[in-house]
This record gives C-alpha cells, sequence and structure tokens, in this order.
C-alpha cells in the first residue's frame, strides 16, 4: 500500500491519485536499440529508464519497461531529401511517445483517425538516434565548424569558416561529369582512364 493512502488528509489524497494518474503518461525516455529493420525504417527498443513496481508488502522493486518494437526512427528529411546512417544494437536514442494512436497514420500517412483512444502509450514511440549518455558520448568534438564523422573522428567532411575538409581512407566521386571553377593542386599522383600525371619534388607534372 502506498503509505499516503494512510493518511487522514483529502489534499494528500488528491495529490496521490494525480501522482498515479502522471505514472501513466509518457512523454519521451531514453532507450537503447536492440534491433533495426533497415526495409521497414524500425527498430526495437529496451526503456532505458527502469519501472517501479509496488507489491503487496508496499515494498518496490525495479523492473524493466516493455521491450518496444516497430518503432518508427526519425532520420532527418525534408524536400525530397533524407539523411540516413546504419544504426546498429546498442546504439542509444530517444524515445518520444505520441499523444494519440500512431498506427493508422503510420501504416497509411496522411491525415488520419486514430484507431484506438489510447494516450501516451508506450505503443505509440519514435525514436531520435543519437542522444548519448556519458558512457557512450563521442570525443574532439569540433567547436568552430559542422562534421559529418564517424564516431572515432577519422573519417569525417568538415563545413568552418575557413572552406571545407575532408578526411578519409579513400574517396570514389561517382558522378559523368566534374567541373572545378579554381585552382586545383594535387600533393600527389594524379591517375585515371586516359591520363596518368607524377607529381616531382619541384611542384611539376610529367606524363610518366
Amino acid at each position: 500500500m502506498e503509505p499516503r493512502e494512510r493518511y487522514n488528509d483529502p489534499i494528500e489524497a488528491i495529490r496521490t491519485a494525480q501522482d498515479g494518474h502522471q505514472a501513466q503518461i509518457w512523454t519521451a525516455l531514453p532507450g537503447i536499440v536492440q534491433s533495426f529493420n533497415a526495409a521497414a525504417v524500425t527498430v526495437s527498443v529496451q526503456p532505458a529508464i527502469k519501472g517501479q513496481m509496488r507489491g503487496q508488502d508496499g515494498k518496490t522493486t525495479q523492473i524493466n519497461l516493455p521491450l518496444l518494437v516497430d518503432v518508427p526512427v526519425v532520420f532527418p528529411r525534408g524536400g525530397g531529401f533524407t539523411l540516413t546512417f546504419p544504426v546498429a544494437a546498442g546504439d542509444e536514442c530517444l524515445l518520444v511517445f505520441s499523444s494519440r494512436c500512431i498506427d493508422g497514420w503510420w501504416q497509411e500517412g496522411g491525415s488520419q483517425p486514430a484507431l484506438d483512444q489510447r494516450m501516451h502509450d508506450l505503443s505509440d514511440a519514435f525514436a531520435f538516434i543519437g542522444p548519448m549518455s556519458q558512457k557512450r558520448r563521442v570525443g574532439g568534438v569540433s567547436a568552430t565548424a559542422m562534421q559529418l564523422r564517424s564516431d572515432d573522428g577519422a573519417t569525417y567532411v568538415e563545413i568552418g569558416a575557413a572552406g571545407v575538409r575532408m578526411k578519409a581512407l579513400a574517396v570514389t566521386l561517382d558522378a559523368p561529369n566534374v567541373h572545378f571553377t579554381g585552382t586545383v593542386t594535387a600533393d600527389g599522383d594524379v591517375r585515371g582512364a586516359g591520363i596518368s600525371l607524377r607529381n616531382h619534388t619541384n611542384g611539376g607534372y610529367s606524363v610518366p
């Protein structure tokens, strides 16, 4: 029994009832991805905050909330373009719960009626991949430029006030035409179909 239920205080009784009601309203929680369905763009997620269960003796125990399945993944998207990235088991995410049932909208898109009267329910989550705990935070975050990067920082595309910088083991550009409007400088050899230029220490190029 909740100890406050024994109080002979109507105000405290109202507060107890309100607390019980609020405990059933889900807004947002951190979660841990268990699996990713790339075809459906959904994840199975374990909420990372435990729930409480009170026994008949009044004692509470910490329990895992149920595994959430078929949770839509939120990728940055708009105007016919989408930024996607692989999602792996163990990735942390933010679960946001819709205030109404999303089943009809999820299946058909557009404006749909709520197929169930549930509100703020665990069944109606969206997963925003990216929030990180201190145990999983990335290091070396640039304070002066925007980066699209690997977690270890070994590969990145950086946009800053000084220009654009790219670091990678290899870069493949698949395009029928490439147009440079300025001077092109290469520190190494330039090779390709029908062309092979070797860079010399004096800065000049020759055909090998």
